[in-house]
């Protein structure tokens, strides 16, 4: 296995630390302030391998992005959270390590019928899943990157994406635990030979989210069983008080949920899923959204103002307000804060998707999946709507860490066509677009959104904004047609019959469209010319004094 030639993350480390010993820590501070932010970098996956772009801003007219790395041939990439690393996976072969600073091998892991990988936040450790033959055979194994050295083992009969990575680890990788049967297991990650330090016994424990920053809390759900509701606790994850739960929500018909942690690890957001609406509403099935705290200021249902599924939810990078996606087409969305009041409302759209960007300022609210792509950019600051555009058929998507750009792509084998990415700029205007045969996967490098500056000076006004994109697909579709035939004759007719229900359609239809439909009078051709031919009419049946008014 080779070895690596740069620096490790624990020797700079060690440095950093005995700076701040030397008493060096004001030299240290402002140093980092006067340093550069990070430049934005991009992982694109095609099937016949990875490479690192140089990220945005890029000149006019780019159209191949400059390439850090050769591309390399890989199954699957992921970074670590912290954006130091990067995995690189060859299927039942090989797990590579690279450092994102220089983009060298750290180290490269021979492991024969590998089938799952991940790094830890900080890169310093590799977890792997690989095939068993039996259960004398250890097949999950934790490593230490930097020496290659198999930290701790043991046996797992099979791995979903609910359960994998088996360990999860706080950001600063003090904290490591893991879902057994009936418990959750924790371990100290500096020394994994003291084994099992304690255990949070839970019976029935299907699903569990450790608490990241910091890792303080644990989260475990328990589904629905025997008539028994199901439930997630709260629990500490000090040794010392683990004893009781210190929050606890139950709730019936629920058989999976979603654990969301704030940043502070004081809020947890449980969207509760059940895979049958008995009130046959959804086909989908039914979903409700808990939030608990855990000084227990409040454990409850999050008030929502309309019936519907839950699409999104998401916590700001402060962790102290959380938006969602709600109800039935058009979906609406509502910014609540910690304590779980509303503080602002972003109205009614075809959206199922919420974007924050990581320095809190910008939201994006989109329609991805079944829904035609609409997507509309939100100062949160000003509380006003920046911009309305689209990117359909997007699989994925995620706002740049300087919080400037947001990409979306489409992928595959998701889509298995029109597979590429586009960047937009914060206010809503495509910056960048290309195209792929294939692509897998599109991703930024992560970074710490403290080392970039403010996004005070980015200007928000929607009406200094020109979307070509937007005005083309306006004037193409359908509803913009529609309403530019609404001006052509101001005569009062008489109109066929609309059933109470229908009434509010013209408002909805706009909704779920985005509002994309002109509104300043444009006309497009067709109504343009049926006007045309409507004015000559009258005119040739004044002229043949047919006695009807002339109405023109």
């Amino acid at each position: 296995m080779p070895s690596l030639t740069s620096p490790s993350s624990a020797a700079a480390a060690r440095h950093a630390a005995r700076d701040l010993a030397g008493g060096r820590r004001g030299l240290v501070a402002c140093s980092a302030m006067a340093s550069p932010p990070p430049a934005l970098e991009i992982l694109v996956r095609e099937p016949d391998g990875f490479t690192v772009w140089s990220g945005p801003p890029y000149p006019p007219g780019t159209t191949s992005p400059p390439q850090r790395l050769p591309k390399t041939a890989c199954g699957a990439t992921s970074f670590s959270a912290d954006g130091a690393r990067l995995l690189a996976t060859v299927a039942s072969v090989s797990a590579t390590v690279y450092d994102c600073r220089t983009l060298a091998v750290v180290k490269c892991f021979e492991l024969p019928g590998l089938l799952a990988a991940a790094l830890s936040p900080t890169g310093a450790y590799l977890q792997t899943f690989q095939k068993s033959s039996s259960p004398q055979e250890k097949n999950v194994t934790v490593w230490h990157v930097d020496t290659a050295v198999a930290l701790y083992e043991h046996y797992q009969k099979s791995m979903s994406k609910a359960t994998w990575p088996m360990i999860q680890f706080s950001a600063d990788e003090s904290v490591g635990c893991r879902m057994m049967p009936n418990e959750i297991q924790f371990f100290d990650p500096k020394d994994f030979t003291k084994g099992v330090l304690s255990r949070i016994r839970m019976p029935g424990i299907a699903a569990m989210q450790l608490a990241t920053a910091p890792g303080s809390h644990v989260a475990g759900f328990v589904p629905e069983a025997k008539g028994v509701p199901a439930s997630v606790q709260i629990f500490s994850c000090n040794k010392d008080a683990q004893n009781q739960a210190v929050a606890r929500r139950s709730f019936f018909r629920c058989s999976t949920v979603q654990l969301h942690w704030n940043k502070g690890s004081t809020g947890l957001l449980v969207l509760a899923q059940a895979d049958v609406d008995k009130t046959n509403q959804s086909y989908y099935g039914e979903t409700k959204l808990n939030y608990l705290t855990t000084d227990r200021a409040f454990e409850g249902i999050v008030p929502l103002k309309k019936d519907g599924p839950v699409h999104d939810v998401q916590w700001s990078s402060s962790g102290s307000e959380f938006a969602v996606v709600y109800g039935f087409m058009p979906a609406k969305t509502t910014i609540f804060n910690k304590k779980c009041n509303p503080l602002l409302e972003l109205g009614e759209g075809p959206y199922n998707t919420i974007r924050w960007n990581p320095k809190g300022r910008f939201i994006v609210l989109a329609g991805f999946g079944n829904l035609p792509g609409d997507m509309a950019f939100w100062d949160y600051s000003e509380k006003k709507l920046v911009a309305k555009t689209k990117a359909e058929c997007s699989v994925t998507s995620e706002w740049s860490p300087d919080g400037r750009h947001f990409m979306t792509a489409t992928t595959a084998p998701r889509l298995q066509i029109d597979n590429g990415i586009k960047i937009f700029d914060h206010n809503g205007s495509l910056q960048f677009k290309k195209m792929f045969e294939r692509l897998y996967q599109a991703d930024w490098k992560p970074e710490a959104p403290e080392r970039f500056g403010d996004n005070t000076d980015l200007a928000t006004s929607l009406s200094s904004l020109k979307i070509e994109e937007t005005k083309k697909q306006a004037q193409g579709s359908k509803s913009a047609q529609t309403s530019g035939k609404a001006p052509a004759s101001t005569v009062s007719k008489p109109t066929a019959y609309r059933p109470p229900h229908a009434k509010g359609s013209a408002e909805v239809q706009n909704k779920l469209f985005g509002g994309l439909a002109p509104t300043g009078g444009e006309m497009s051709k067709n109504a343009l010319r049926n006007k045309k031919r409507r004015e000559k009419q009258k005119e040739k049946k004044a002229a043949e004094g047919s006695g009807a008014p002339d109405e023109s």
